[in-house]
């Protein structure tokens, strides 16, 4: 009797036990090999790396050679789950053999990372890492699995591991076995999957591509002042050595930091032979952005942009087999991703996360908006990593952002272990600072408005005007009453779709660079605070932080044609325009800082980092983040997801498009990139009150039924503007 390892679906044969062994096996050991390429620091630890892989993916799958699971397995089109867990059969043999590594990668491989402390209460620790309710009956027939295991594979001898594998490395090579189970799965269920041969990044001739773009968008403006500090930042980033592996970069907003870190990074990738480049942002339309300026500058002749540079954004990831296809893989030359998906990939314990982790060593990290990607509690422990990255496994990491949070220099926060090292000498920083100082002020209103106040005042300005609210809803109703007075209003916020937010960005670039069109205003959430290509002639902020406040600047007079531009600071109470929670205690130190004139007068990133020192005195970020780093140390890898989440947020995607709702109820494949364009994040409580329906064939997915959305205006602020009207709290109003 042939040993089966999957059953046959529809025209699709089942899979032969052996052959996928043997493919999982060989993948694996390629995913460690070329990580362990980069792989720098203690040999105990290489070795610990080196030989948990191989015998974990021999056995990862012992327990289906069972015969209860083989008669499952022997059945065409069953759905039936397998009768016998089959992850514990390898786990036990390899842990009674002394592979301990090997032993907790068969364990994960399904289930993702443990818990220590529930392992500890099986049994007081006897069943520890294994199946309590088959244990022993498993433990009975292990001989037998092994001996029919031995006719079809080799039993290879097995290393005693003198040091296990815990934290990043445990998350790495576990993410080394569940990439190649994955892939073979996949492939032999007859699903298109990226090749398995690495494209070759052409390094210097993507540098010496990008350099020429930027030559070229220089071109028309070459005595403006802004221009010419923005080419001597790019040479500066170009020149700068890479001996140190963490570096910053804080210029101010708008002075092309986007293309000169890159610069920096393409050196470091050509020099040191890197695998891929990582461009880490907070907010999906910034991703939009940055990926049609990379591939413009970086593609070469006769490359697809999208194999080049690839886009991630969203939580796309899904872990059950017919929602696997949608797994974006860290696959090609340079990723722009999310700082949700970056950040929560590695301090997670979920399989279809960790799958694409092995990628990251060797890698070029640029962490864009830096100020914004997580919330302050989760950088101790995400430093942690990120320095084990940078000395172990050969990364190299460049923090950015026009109000950059020195968060490393609070000793007790950061515990720093490496050099942090500035891309632009200090002369450059100095010019940069002066010419900040007279492209815009900060004024503030401290008494709070209606909406009806805050309408008229923002008239009394000169436009083109931006509007920045705190959120969705507070948006939406500013956006909704200023147009029904017949103002020449856009609005734009996450209640859009990824791909109608474009639309709008597009639209709101052609109005600005008409500039005799200047009686019109945008209304947004933070969405457009960073990185955005904005030049407005007035800007206002509800009050939020110190951070956010400085980020507006570079949304007005950017290029710093005019004269001392306003950026003006405001609050509301309304009950339309609901408050936001999260910044009660920022905008208090905003406050203080404006009463103590530091707002304007001192450099931007000498105030970002003060505001932080002291936000670190009134919160308890501390706390948290040291319950992090020991809940981290302790093994318990589940909380440790739970607590390192980048957004607080309990949402789901929601797909809006008819066309791609359709085609998903039909079971007609659809690419990752069709569900991100089309979807939007709500959250799950209003999931549940708006009775919106999963998707049967992916239950991870949800659809926005027959709400009203408007692509061009509110989103699906559209639908549920109605209901807000409906409610008054004098305080909060009705949170969507």
């Amino acid at each position: 009797m042939l040993l089966l390892a999957h059953s046959a679906q529809k025209d699709i044969p089942a899979q032969l036990y052996k052959e996928h062994v043997h493919a999982v096996y060989q993948l694996a050991e390629k995913n460690m090999h070329e990580a362990l390429n980069f792989f720098s620091g203690p040999d105990e630890q290489k070795a610990a790396f080196r030989n948990a892989v191989g015998p974990g993916a021999l056995f990862h799958d012992l327990g289906k050679i069972d015969k209860r699971n083989q008669k499952v397995l022997a059945t065409t089109d069953c759905g039936e789950r397998l009768p016998l867990n089959h992850v514990d059969a390898g786990t036990a043999w390899l842990w009674k053999n002394g592979a301990l590594n090997s032993s907790l990668l068969v364990y994960c491989h399904h289930s993702g990372l443990f818990s220590l402390s529930a392992e500890k209460k099986k049994e007081d620790g006897e069943l520890a890492f294994r199946d309590e309710e088959i244990a022993y009956d498993v433990d009975d027939k292990l001989s037998e699995y092994v001996a029919k295991h031995g006719k079809e594979l080799p039993i290879p001898k097995l290393p005693k591991n003198s040091s296990v594998l815990k934290g990043l490395s445990l998350r790495l090579a576990l993410s080394c076995l569940v990439d190649a189970d994955h892939h073979d799965t996949a492939c032999h269920y007859g699903e298109k999957l990226p090749g398995l041969k690495a494209v070759d990044p052409l390094w210097a001739k993507r540098l010496k591509s990008l350099s020429c773009y930027v030559g070229n968008l220089n071109g028309g403006r070459d005595g403006a002042l802004r221009n010419k500090l923005r080419r001597e930042i790019y040479q500066a980033c170009l020149d700068t050595p890479v001996k140190y592996p963490i570096k910053y970069c804080d210029a101010p907003v708008g002075t092309g930091k986007t293309t000169a870190v890159m610069a920096h990074l393409l050196s470091a990738a050509a020099l040191k032979s890197l695998r891929h480049i990582f461009v880490v942002l907070p907010y999906t339309n910034i991703i939009e952005q940055s990926v049609d300026v990379y591939r413009k500058a970086l593609v070469l002749d006769g490359e697809k942009p999208e194999e080049i540079v690839a886009a991630h954004y969203h939580q796309a990831d899904f872990s059950d087999l017919n929602s696997r296809q949608l797994a974006t893989l860290w696959k090609a030359p340079i990723i722009v991703t999310s700082a949700v998906q970056f950040f929560e990939t590695l301090s997670s314990c979920r399989t279809s996360r960790l799958r694409k982790l092995h990628e990251l060593p060797g890698s070029a990290v640029f962490i864009d908006e830096a100020h914004a990607v997580m919330p302050l509690h989760l950088w101790p422990q995400q430093w942690e990593w990120l320095q084990e990255l940078a000395g172990h496994w050969s990364c190299q990491f460049v923090f950015a952002s026009g109000s950059l949070v020195k968060f490393w220099k609070h000793i007790p926060f950061s515990n720093s272990k490496h050099s942090v090292k500035s891309l632009l000498p200090s002369n450059l920083r100095e010019k940069l600072q002066e010419f900040e100082k007279k492209r815009v002020i900060f004024p503030t209103r401290k008494p709070p408005l209606t909406r009806n106040e805050l309408i008229k005042f923002v008239l009394t300005k000169p436009g083109p005007r931006l509007v920045i609210l705190n959120t969705v809803q507070s948006a939406a109703v500013i956006a909704h009453e200023m147009k029904k007075n017949g103002r020449n209003i856009l609005h734009l916020s996450t209640a859009l779709t990824p791909k109608d937010r474009g639309k709008i960005i597009e639209l709101v670039k052609h109005k600005l660079l008409n500039k005799t069109l200047t009686e019109w205003t945008l209304v947004a959430t933070s969405c457009v605070e960073a990185g955005i290509d904005f030049s407005f002639k007035t800007a206002f902020r509800e009050s939020c932080s110190v951070t956010s406040l400085i980020q507006i600047g570079g949304r007005a007079n950017r290029h710093g044609g005019d004269l001392h531009s306003e950026i003006i600071d405001f609050r509301v109470r309304d009950p339309f325009l609901n408050k936001h929670p999260a910044f009660d205690v920022s905008r208090t130190i905003l406050d203080q800082m404006f009463d103590e004139n530091l707002i304007g007068s001192m450099p931007s990133d000498k105030l970002a980092t003060e505001a932080f020192f002291r936000e670190l005195g009134k919160t308890d970020i501390i706390r948290k983040s040291e319950f992090i780093q020991k809940q981290e140390r302790y093994q318990e890898y589940k909380e440790v997801e739970k607590l390192t989440r980048v957004i607080d947020a309990d949402t789901r995607t929601v797909v809006i498009c008819p066309e791609i709702i359709r085609r998903l109820e039909s079971r007609e494949k659809v690419s990752s990139v069709e569900i991100l364009q089309n979807s939007v994040q709500i959250w799950s409580n209003k999931i549940y009150k708006l009775g919106l329906q999963e998707f049967q064939y992916h239950p991870e997915l949800y659809h926005w039924g027959s709400y009203p959305y408007d692509p061009d205006f509110l989103g699906y602020m559209e639908g549920l503007l109605p209901m807000v009207y409906q409610y008054e709290d004098d305080e909060y109003g009705l949170v969507v």
